[in-house]
């Protein structure tokens, strides 16, 4: 596919029906985590991310966003990794939320 990195990281993420609840946000914080240290273990020293579970599997666009970015906050406080990590969207609407949301979770 001449993708200009070394590895992908595949992640399923958790699908939504019948409402949010703390097993989808678990789920989806363990995804993004799994993904880290996988990464990490490797050697990589970056990663990308798009919205996980959005789209056809029915997570709320914000709540997604705002897993994401703490999870990864909480990684890089907690383990002292330098991985860079990037947030990758596809949508106008996706961009916007991250923007809010890394407004009120700095890096």
């Amino acid at each position: 596919y001449n993708l200009p990195c070394k590895y992908v990281i595949h992640t399923v993420g958790p699908i939504v029906s019948g409402g949010l609840n703390e097993r989808h946000c678990g789920l989806l914080k363990s995804c993004y985590l799994s993904c880290l240290k996988l990464a990490e273990e490797n050697g990589c020293k970056s990663i990308a991310f798009c919205c996980i579970s959005t789209g056809v599997f029915g997570f709320p666009q914000r709540e997604a966003a705002e897993i994401a970015v703490s999870t990864v906050k909480e990684y890089l406080k907690t383990t002292g990794s330098d991985i860079k990590v990037i947030f990758n969207v596809f949508k106008d609407e996706d961009l916007m939320i991250y923007r809010s949301v890394l407004n009120h979770q700095a890096l």
